[in-house]
């Protein structure tokens, strides 16, 4: 596994979104606005609640925030589906960080429960992805729960997310 980091910041994570982290080819996070974090505080290949490895990062909220103004004008929450993606896109990055070679892609995810909202006068997201399976054939997958927390409270959980890395030719196919 490559000698990365456990932690990153805001800097490093859009350095991942221009493909300079991982390299050219290989795990990206997207780039603003999509980008879902503002930095990861923990990472690994072998921690976590199932012992398979783990990521958490938090979000720092802010009223000006591009979502909020037109999901719901008068009414601004973070949308579930970014909140699902910020979970995704970590679930991904991890897998880049084990060194894992090729492009990310949402696979699916199993069940998704949301409990809460995140408005405009929350303060902090933070993400927990748990990994409860790691695949390492020609298509390399990783299977996750995760749960996202503004604030403290869980508004958002996920069971059996999972993203896949492949070769370019081989991405959206299933490997």
């Amino acid at each position: 596994m490559p000698d990365f980091p456990r932690r990153f910041d805001r800097d490093a994570l859009l350095a991942c979104a221009r493909g300079e982290l991982f390299g050219p080819g290989n795990a990206q996070l997207p780039a603003d606005p999509m980008l879902m974090m503002d930095r990861i505080t923990d990472i690994s290949a072998d921690g976590g609640a199932y012992g398979k490895g783990h990521v958490v990062a938090e979000l720092d909220i802010r009223p000006d925030l591009w979502f909020f103004p037109p999901h719901f004008p008068g009414n601004p929450v973070m949308p579930g589906c970014l909140m699902l993606d910020g979970l995704w896109q970590l679930t991904g990055f991890n897998l880049g960080w084990r060194g894992w070679t090729g492009q990310g892609f949402a696979l699916g995810a199993g069940q998704i429960k949301l409990t809460g909202m995140v408005r405009p006068d929350r303060r902090l997201v933070r993400y927990f992805v748990d990994f409860t399976k790691i695949i390492d054939r020609r298509l390399k997958m990783g299977v996750a729960d995760g749960r996202l927390e503004a604030d403290g409270e869980t508004v958002c959980e996920v069971k059996d997310m999972r993203v896949g890395l492949a070769a370019a030719q081989d991405a959206g196919r299933g490997g």
